[in-house]
């Protein structure tokens, strides 16, 4: 399936899911009522734009940092011929969620990693290093969040993230007079209980295509349907949960450029500079990193888009809005890994040994 095959159901259907899927006893009902197409064309659609890698999963999302887990943002640099082995290799730790390998600079293989609250994010990254033969890396955790917001308007074709806040709970632009997060609100971990992470293991799996999906998994916690819908509303007034929604493969949605923009912002700029960034609906994420003696670049800006002309003319447009011209373009060349970190799973070692896993999911990427 291509953008080019896709109907107009289709394009209305992903807009739907992907901001707004509806937490009800029959969902799929619901998004036919606003479609006007029958409960069971929503749910054949749904089944091929999944078996056609359009459509990712259909299930809750967690902020990391508040469930206790510490994740960065991981830079290596591979020697010619070991760039495919060393990412296959890390795509075997579950708390790797996005793996891409770019061009564009020294660093050529950029992952997440996350860890569990007992689990050691430096320790892990030297030892993979050590162990895939990286010539250098760096870890990059976030020092200020401006903005995450992944939507694509499968309608219009662009992207169009919104300024989501993880601190209130809500989108939030630099227009409405809001700053930014400060990291002692965003990055602190929350208290969870044996119960929340019951719950949490149930909903972040993908949520079936049948007419009523939420009653089996109220079930199983024991449970009325409207009970669990009142504990996921709890997680999103306590942060824990961002949202709802389904996810997609950009490049299967047709946004098959994806660029991380990284920019030279002077530090007393820095919150300013990365408020207009994130006030840009082409970008889907905004953060500030640290900087080293060889990386002086502080700001990240992700944009996706149909080509690479595009991505360029959103740089453009971000360099004039911040007057901030020195940056760099860093291409994805190949998408490694693009998942969800699984939440308290018992069998979290066990993805080490699982090769074969790694590069078919490496491989259904391409």
């Amino acid at each position: 399936m291509t953008t080019d095959t896709m109907d107009i159901t289709d394009r209305k259907l992903l807009n739907i899911v992907q901001s707004n899927f509806p937490v009800m006893e029959e969902p799929y009902k619901a998004i036919a009522g606003d479609l006007g197409v029958e409960e069971d064309e929503v749910l054949a659609r749904l089944a091929e734009l999944k078996r056609q890698n359009v459509v990712r999963q259909i299930s809750a999302i967690f902020d990391t940092r508040r469930l206790g887990y510490k994740t960065t943002l991981v830079a290596f640099a591979y020697g010619e011929g070991d760039l495919h082995d060393g990412a296959i290799y890390i795509n075997r730790h579950p708390g790797v969620s996005h793996n891409y390998a770019r061009e564009g600079s020294y660093y050529n293989l950029w992952f997440t990693l996350a860890v569990p609250p007992d689990g050691d994010l430096e320790a892990t990254v030297k030892w993979m290093a050590e162990k895939t033969g990286a010539i250098e890396y760096r870890i990059m955790p976030t020092i200020r969040f401006f903005k995450i917001g992944v939507n694509f308007d499968m309608v219009k074709r662009r992207s169009d993230a919104y300024n989501y806040n993880p601190d209130a709970g809500q989108p939030n632009g630099a227009s409405n007079g809001q700053s930014r997060v400060p990291a002692s609100d965003w990055n602190q971990a929350q208290e969870i209980t044996e119960w929340d992470k019951d719950v949490i293991r149930e909903a972040q799996e993908d949520l079936p295509l049948v007419s009523r999906p939420f009653d089996p998994i109220a079930e199983r916690l024991g449970l009325t349907t409207q009970g669990l819908f009142d504990q996921l509303a709890v997680y999103q007034e306590r942060k824990l949960m961002r949202r709802y929604s389904a996810v997609l493969y950009h490049r299967r949605s047709g946004f098959r450029a994806n660029a991380m923009i990284v920019w030279k912002v002077p530090p007393e700029r820095s919150e300013e500079v990365g408020m207009i960034m994130a006030e840009n609906s082409a970008v889907t994420h905004c953060y500030e990193r640290p900087t080293f003696p060889d990386w002086e670049y502080s700001h990240f800006t992700m944009v996706h888009a149909p080509s690479r002309e595009e991505c360029e003319e959103i740089g453009r447009d971000i360099a004039r809005a911040t007057g901030i011209n020195d940056n760099l373009l860093l291409y994805s060349t190949r998408e490694y890994k693009k998942t969800r970190v699984r939440y308290f799973v018992e069998d979290y070692e066990r993805f080490w040994d699982t090769a074969e896993e790694a590069e078919a999911m490496a491989e259904a990427l391409v």
